[in-house]
């Protein structure tokens, strides 16, 4: 709303019109050169503040306007063997969520939310709960991983006995289900399996339980790694599940059974990954290669 004021020289909203709103549009993406997301942001905000504010809802806010471009740059992939350094790097429960991530190809938030119940270390997989979209889904877990995630829900049944003798130990339940079954909070069974140290009161019971590990503590240890390794690439969080992607695929593994391990509603959105693989999705080789053998 500032940026909308200072475009049009600090006159007051309330002085201009949808021919003012839909000129600062065009200039949001022409020559701020912003994304369709942020443009399409820019636009809520200015009818928030016509409707809302003002009081004076405006008909026609979008029409001919140049719109924002979405670009869709390659994803970030870290070799096998920058994954094995950047997970050596890290120790205690960053390695472990951080190898959960590479290993199942979860996105953070989706592995910091695993409750115990989701994963059964028997069969090795893992189910991931309201994902993006909304959607539920079944992945892999690693065999590697098997010994070490048994000793995290050991450690986590120990901690929520300890909290149920303090009179604590109430987790955060779905909504629905919350109402439906309140009192399930306390099984074992609904506990985060990375839980935070300290425990929250629910906002809405007021019960005293356990969230979840806030993400910025796993970011800043994947960071840091990845400086202190002296690695060029960006290292965040999400990478491990691009790089669980594509070495899937470098693995000779399906699209389709890809695209089911990581959620994805289109299949066109997991066809990204044949474009970063080193070898080209029918393992092509550069001419230049043939050249020096010869």
């Amino acid at each position: 709303m500032r940026r909308y004021v200072r475009f049009h020289g600090l006159r007051h909203p309330d002085q201009l019109g949808v021919e003012d709103v839909n000129a600062f549009l065009t200039h949001v993406a022409v020559e701020r050169r912003a994304s369709a997301s942020t443009q399409a942001q820019a636009r809520a905000a200015l009818l928030f503040l016509y409707d809302e504010v003002l009081k004076r809802p405006l008909d026609g806010v979008g029409r001919n306007v140049i719109l924002g471009k979405n670009p869709r740059p390659l994803p970030t992939v870290l070799t096998r063997n920058e994954i094995g350094r950047v997970l050596r790097k890290l120790s205690g429960t960053p390695q472990l969520v951080a190898s959960t991530l590479y290993g199942s190809g979860l996105r953070l938030s989706e592995g910091l939310r695993l409750r115990v119940k989701d994963l059964d270390l028997e069969r090795r997989e893992v189910t991931i709960r309201s994902g993006k979209g909304g959607r539920d889904r079944i992945s892999v877990i690693p065999g590697t991983l098997v010994p070490r995630l048994t000793e995290q829900i050991q450690i986590r049944r120990a901690l929520h006995d300890k909290d149920l003798a303090a009179g604590l130990g109430r987790a955060v339940l779905p909504d629905s289900f919350a109402i439906k079954s309140p009192l399930a909070g306390v099984e074992f069974g609904w506990q985060f399996v990375f839980p935070a140290s300290t425990s929250t009161t629910d906002p809405h019971t007021g019960a005293r339980g356990r969230f979840h590990l806030h993400p910025t503590s796993i970011q800043r240890a994947v960071r840091q790694a990845g400086r202190s390794l002296g690695l060029t690439k960006r290292v965040t969080c999400h990478i491990f599940r691009h790089s669980f992607a594509t070495h899937l695929l470098e693995d000779g593994y399906d699209i389709r059974t890809i695209q089911e391990l990581l959620g994805h509603r289109s299949v066109n959105t997991t066809m990204v990954y044949t474009h970063v693989l080193n070898r080209g999705g029918r393992g092509i080789r550069s001419p230049l290669d043939t050249i020096w053998e010869t």
